[in-house]
């Protein structure tokens, strides 16, 4: 089993420091990487070098001698895997989180642990809330067709209330949205509409990077 926003992986450990910062390490796969339970333990999937035709480049949240813990991008929610350090793993730094108060309705983009940008967004309605937890900024997407929003930045959670958003598996996302009015309230499937320019300043962040969203 390949762990994808498409995927279910039974066995993975759930992340159990979700409010914690990491480091801003983030890893590449060169090539499909087994995923294990626990370092040494029972493999439970594969990481593919690209996800949703972006590179695949996941969050450092532990690591001992040997292995490295990452947030993993398939349901359920919060799951994480383990990988074992290995020359095929290229790795990176990203000074760049995202949180998200959905509370205030509110996305803060920090670098360096400073703000750089506060916007009032459109979270999860009522009946279709935006889920809460560490995850990370996914992929990139630019669709083929005009629509709402010129990109849409799939985070690595899923909807608990809908099987699908968009067509796709679920995947909560960042993305713009033409009527202003939105920002502020609680109106879409569970993703998270913001400003045109906090979509630009989100479009700089690099892939890997983590996302709190919290009530």
């Amino acid at each position: 089993m390949e762990a994808t926003t498409d995927s279910t992986v039974l066995k993975a450990p759930l992340d159990g420091n979700s409010s914690k910062p990491g480091d801003g390490t983030v890893l590449h796969p060169n090539t499909p990487q087994t995923v294990y339970e626990r370092p040494g333990g029972a493999p439970i999937a594969r990481l593919p070098v690209t996800q949703l035709n972006s590179p695949t480049w996941m969050p450092v949240i532990a690591s001992q001698t040997g292995w490295h813990q990452v947030l993993l991008p398939s349901r359920p929610n919060g799951a994480t895997g383990w990988i074992a350090a290995n020359d095929s793993l290229q790795g990176a730094f990203t000074p760049y989180v995202v949180k998200v108060d959905l509370s205030d309705r509110r996305l803060i983009l920090l670098k360096s642990n400073k703000p750089t940008g506060s916007w009032k967004v459109a979270v999860g309605a009522a009946a279709t809330p935006t889920p809460v937890g560490r995850t990370f900024l996914l992929a990139s997407l630019k669709p083929s067709k005009p629509g709402p929003s010129p990109l849409i930045l799939p985070v690595g959670v899923h909807s608990q209330a809908r099987d699908t958003i968009g067509g796709g598996p679920g995947t909560v996302a960042f993305h713009g949205w033409p009527d202003r009015s939105v920002f502020g309230r609680a109106t879409t499937q569970g993703s998270v509409a913001v400003p045109e320019d906090a979509l630009k300043a989100l479009s700089l962040v690099p892939l890997g990077s983590l996302v709190f969203i919290s009530n």
